[in-house]
């Protein structure tokens, strides 16, 4: 099991890096989290800094993910090699949840992070890919219908694991379970925002919003 805990630890560590403060202090100590919504994630750095801040955010944020899901659970450590009690798919679900929980709870910024989403988009694209066909396609879906960005994403995050108990019998255990525990958890990551919606005060992304007339 140290394996395990080892790389979980290692996984959550690496989404405790997160892209919004490392851009910022690059771009001369800016802190997204003093402006806008005062979210570290590509949303407001794309409102408050513009596209090309938002993409560097957007990118090692993405990037964490895929590192975490695809690489520290295939990684040989020194001293600990691989245990053979522990599964394969469990041990890539753990470090993909890991990282994403780094990513909203970082340890090195004082617990204060993101919501997750681009993190978990890393994550998939870490374990297969295609599994954001679904994924990406709801959430463009909601955001043309709606215009909030929040709303797409959490509807976003819940159509996985209705996507692979609706096309795979059985589903996969562990991709499942994950799943459902990150769907939850971006929605809970969520909480202020649908509290903005539902007291009308939410930004919405206008330029996505195509039905707003």
């Amino acid at each position: 099991m140290l394996e395990l805990a080892l790389k979980t630890l290692l996984s959550y560590l690496l989404g405790s890096l997160m892209g919004g403060l490392i851009v910022g202090r690059l771009r001369g100590g800016v802190d997204i989290r003093g402006v806008g919504s005062g979210n570290v994630g590509g949303t407001n750095a794309l409102r408050t800094q513009g596209k090309a801040f938002a993409f560097w955010v957007v990118l090692i944020d993405v990037t964490k993910g895929v590192v975490a899901a695809a690489v520290l659970p295939q990684l040989s450590i020194p001293g600990v090699g691989f245990d053979p009690a522990v599964h394969r798919d469990w041990l890539v679900a753990a470090c993909a949840a890991a990282a994403v929980c780094g990513h909203v709870y970082p340890v090195w910024y004082g617990f204060r992070g993101g919501k997750g989403a681009a993190t978990l988009v890393g994550t998939l694209l870490g374990i297969q890919p295609l599994l954001l066909i679904p994924v990406i396609a709801v959430w463009l879906l909601v955001v043309v219908l709606s215009g909030y960005v929040g709303l797409a994403t959490m509807c976003a995050s819940v159509t996985l694991p209705i996507y692979l108990c609706a096309t795979q019998a059985p589903p996969p255990l562990a991709l499942t379970t994950f799943s459902i525990v990150m769907a939850a958890f971006v929605i809970y990551a969520h909480r202020t925002n649908i509290a903005r919606m539902l007291q009308r005060s939410e930004p919405r992304a206008h330029r996505l919003w195509l039905l707003r007339h």
